[in-house]
């Protein structure tokens, strides 16, 4: 008799909340006139915002050739990666080798190349909370590398500790967990927050204390809209940590609005690292017709700045119609200056502080006011009650949303005068 493999069973034992609430949403979309009862998907991080900008662009006819669609390196052709270190320079003002850059089927794959190339199974990688639930298979599912949560707190807007940092290694290490990695998904999946620049340092430094990588999460680097100033891991000077220990992975997924593409750009100086994920994308290559497309929007570099540009004044303008919005609905939420999200605060609305009456409530939301948002319980805060939010979707959308998830949560509170 055929039987799943323990890794395998490990991976279908529960699907995502996310997933499901995805699928089962997209399944019957809220539209103002055409589906006005239909589900309004506030819980998916896509960028719907720039359309018209990236339309033009994918759909001129590319100057395709014979090689182009021929075998290349399986790590991606050698004028895209070419392409992709300018830009990476220019926008994050570090220098950008095309040598040093692997190109794999998403950032998703890029992290799973860098822990199965770190980690041995069980060995263990710090990772601050609350973050992104999909790194949990990043890491775990295939390398069986073993996420650390590293503590935070609402008291302090979730901020990152480097003491926190600390005792979370020393509580691993006490628990016999080799640690190889400290992972930092900057900026931060599900805050919507830039981390100062002295925090990245900051981190790097510990990495550098305790002879750890550090493994930079950037796909949200160039969707930053706020005044805090972003430090890309690329950035930082030796001295602070030495190049060999820093592994950066971006995408083309969020900053450029092209999620169902699948491009993930992993960044290494590490020479024995480089080389192994150059043979591991040997499973995860992207399409050369994918790569020329991206090759050509790229190579007009005037296009790609003022459409990064664009992106996060539309982003900015998103980000102050929801904080209006919420404030209009008295629901709290942290300050966010990147990303595609807001952190909210539906702590009051809770019947007790537990999961269960955080799921609960997330299923009130979804099947009483049919919107779909994402529990932080997924994200391991460990704080029931904190919700994030997308707002990169159109603005109708959006203020319906928003406008739902205050009638419903009036509906509690009415319930609970009575």
């Amino acid at each position: 008799m055929t039987e799943l493999s323990t890794r395998a069973k490990r991976l279908v034992a529960e699907p995502s909340p996310l997933v499901t609430a995805h699928f089962e949403a997209a399944a019957d979309t809220y539209h103002p006139v055409d589906n006005p009862t239909g589900y309004v998907n506030l819980g998916t991080a896509e960028n719907h915002l720039v359309w018209d900008l990236l339309e033009p662009v994918v759909r001129t006819p590319r100057p395709l050739v014979a090689s182009d669609v021929n075998y290349h390196h399986l790590y991606g052709m050698i004028a895209l990666r070419t392409a992709v270190a300018d830009f990476l320079g220019r926008v994050h003002g570090a220098s950008v080798s095309a040598d040093d850059l692997v190109m794999v089927s998403g950032a998703s794959a890029a992290l799973d190349i860098l822990a199965y190339a770190l980690c041995e199974p069980g060995d263990g990688i710090l990772l601050p909370t609350p973050y992104y639930n999909g790194l949990e298979v990043d890491f775990g599912g295939r390398a069986a590398a073993r996420i650390i949560p590293v503590a935070s707190s609402s008291e302090d807007g979730f901020a990152l500790r480097v003491d926190a940092l600390e005792t979370a290694l020393r509580d691993a290490r006490r628990d016999g967990v080799r640690v190889r990695a400290v992972a930092l998904v900057s900026p931060n999946n599900p805050l919507g927050q830039t981390y100062l620049p002295e925090t990245v340092t900051s981190v790097a430094e510990f990495a550098g204390r305790h002879g750890l990588a550090l493994i930079a999460d950037e796909i949200y680097g160039c969707s930053v809209f706020g005044d805090t100033g972003f430090r890309s891991a690329l950035a930082l000077p030796a001295e602070v940590l030495s190049p060999n220990q820093v592994h950066t992975v971006w995408g083309f997924a969020k900053d450029f609005a092209l999620s169902g593409l699948k491009v993930g750009v992993l960044h290494t100086r590490h020479p024995e690292i480089r080389a192994a994920a150059q043979e591991l994308a040997y499973m995860t290559p992207v399409s050369t017709d994918t790569q020329v497309l991206l090759r050509e929007l790229l190579s007009d570099q005037a296009w790609a700045d003022s459409f990064v540009k664009e992106n996060r004044h539309r982003l900015a303008d998103s980000y102050d119609v929801t904080s209006a919005a919420l404030r209009g609905e008295a629901i709290p939420h942290l300050r966010a200056d990147a990303g595609l999200f807001v952190w909210i605060d539906l702590r009051r609305w809770l019947g007790k502080p537990t999961v269960d009456a955080e799921h609960a409530l997330w299923r009130k939301i979804f099947d009483q006011g049919r919107v779909s948002i994402s529990p932080g319980s997924i994200f391991q805060c460990a704080e029931p009650g904190w919700f994030r939010l997308c707002h990169s979707v159109d603005e109708p959308s959006l203020r319906e949303g928003i406008a739902r998830i205050g009638t419903t949560l009036r509906s509690i509170s009415d319930r609970e005068h009575h």
